[in-house]
């Protein structure tokens, strides 16, 4: 963490990007995946050499995330992918507040998912807010020297975090959006948070008709009568020739004299 304050402080001092993405896929079921994504440009990995071999991805790996990279862009910069599975709401919950931390973006993040008759509702709670440089350092790094690291340097720097720092928080979810306060695009919520203390609702919701479920559900009951159908057919049919036959063979039979 200690090699991520100093890869923050020259991106903003040099003029770099860093991109961060934070992408929440739920199913139908309720289950998922959950997606953090960071991006460096070239010119943060030649300012801060070495920087694939510092990073460190243990405590990830032990909570059970699969890490993808550190990769080398085609651009040469930097790309790291974090994933790891929920079974549900609850889980996706606990996952986003656990890679939060004490100062990250996302405040009082709730996913939850109510199914009704009428459907399944998707709904997420909470708030977005970065409140300076400090939310970008380990905690007690910030307690053992007593102030946020290279403030006065980004200060004079003349450079806004917004101008080389995105934070991005995505949610995919199963069925219509119905109201959301970020920006809606290919059945898919996006936010990107604001670095100026401000606050950024979360509050967005999604219902899943299940109409496609009542389709089938229509059709598998045609087909079903059908079926009966066609058996009262076919038993009718057999006793019609059974009867027949017996017709006939009464027929042929030689008379009694």
């Amino acid at each position: 963490m200690r090699r991520g304050l100093i890869v923050l402080a020259v991106l903003v001092l040099a003029a770099c990007r860093v991109d961060t993405t934070v992408d929440v896929a739920m199913k139908d079921d309720g289950s998922g995946t959950i997606t953090v994504t960071a991006s460096a440009d070239a010119a943060v990995v030649s300012q801060a050499p070495g920087l694939a071999e510092d990073l460190r991805f243990d405590d990830a790996n032990a909570a059970g995330w699969t890490v993808n990279g550190p990769t080398e862009a085609a651009d040469g910069g930097l790309r790291v992918e974090l994933i790891h599975s929920f079974a549900n709401p609850e889980e996706a919950t606990a996952l986003l507040k656990s890679i939060n931390g004490s100062g990250g973006p996302l405040h009082e993040v709730a996913v939850t998912r109510d199914v009704g008759d009428g459907g399944t509702t998707i709904r997420l709670a909470g708030s977005l807010r970065i409140d300076g440089l400090g939310a970008f350092a380990d905690p007690d790094v910030l307690a053992a020297i007593g102030a946020t690291p290279y403030a006065e340097q980004v200060a004079a720097s003349g450079a806004s975090p917004s101008q080389v720092v995105t934070v991005t928080i995505r949610a995919h979810v199963p069925g219509k959006i119905t109201s959301a306060t970020g920006t809606v695009e290919s059945g898919a919520v996006s936010w990107v948070v604001p670095l100026d203390g401000s606050q950024l609702d979360l509050a967005t919701s999604a219902v899943d008709d299940h109409g496609t479920a009542r389709v089938w559900g229509i059709a598998a009951n045609v087909a079903l009568i059908l079926l009966i159908a066609w058996c009262l057919l076919a038993a009718a049919f057999i006793t019609w020739v059974v009867r027949q036959r017996n017709r006939r063979a009464r027929r042929r039979a030689p008379r009694a004299v």
